[in-house]
């Protein structure tokens, strides 16, 4: 059995996890195959377990408004969408422009494409110009920025709202950083632990994801 440099436990636990967990939604099953063939670094995808820890938080959570940084090719978008209450909205931030036409395709198929807002450009610019008033805020997007992104989004989050993190554990590399983007990861980790406007857990799962709630 294969390792995904993503998932940090055992192969054979993540497949048993797999199928434990309610399977994949058509539109979820066609996204994942088309974005496997089409889309260069398809292992960005957040997939079928992740995706269903993101739909069962939301869900939990019941947001108003989610803003999402890193659309990729729309998978976490609609799965965190299942989670808002109605009339609720989410504003997603791409910057790979290419990507639009099946984003938007797939926002269609699943059903959102009322509620979903996709904003194309440099998140760092177009962050600062949205509302101050996110109930979620999920962080997926260039590692480089996670700093900078996680400065913005706690800035634009509500107070008793949540904040996903993804990639926190990045194969494991954070134990020991050697490169730049673990580096970051790893300084971001750090900041959240000492914040004190919040309150953290980081969670193992797939390649860690770091929960944060505003107090």
């Amino acid at each position: 059995m294969t390792k995904d440099p993503y998932i940090i436990i055992d192969p054979g636990i993540q497949e048993y996890c797999d199928k434990h967990t309610t399977p994949e939604p058509e539109v979820l099953q066609k996204l994942n195959r088309e974005t496997h063939v089409r889309v260069m670094y398809p292992r960005m995808l957040s997939g079928h377990h992740l995706g269903t820890v993101l739909k069962m938080l939301s869900r939990m959570i019941k947001p108003q408004k989610i803003l999402e940084i890193g659309t990729y090719t729309g998978y976490s978008a609609i799965c965190l969408a299942e989670g808002l209450i109605h009339g609720g909205e989410l504003h997603t931030l791409e910057v790979n422009a290419e990507l639009e036409e099946m984003i938007m395709k797939y926002f269609d198929d699943a059903g959102i494409s009322e509620k979903a807002m996709l904003h194309i450009g440099n998140a760092l610019e177009i962050i600062p110009g949205l509302d101050n008033d996110f109930d979620l805020v999920f962080i997926d997007a260039d590692k480089e920025n996670y700093i900078n992104y996680y400065t913005l989004a706690l800035e634009k989050l509500k107070k008793g709202g949540f904040i996903l993190i993804d990639n926190t554990l990045w194969d494991g590399k954070v134990l020991n950083p050697h490169d730049e983007e673990t580096r970051v990861i790893a300084a971001l980790n750090d900041l959240v632990q000492s914040d004190q406007r919040v309150e953290n857990v980081l969670m193992p799962i797939r390649d860690g994801l770091m929960l944060l709630r505003k107090k």
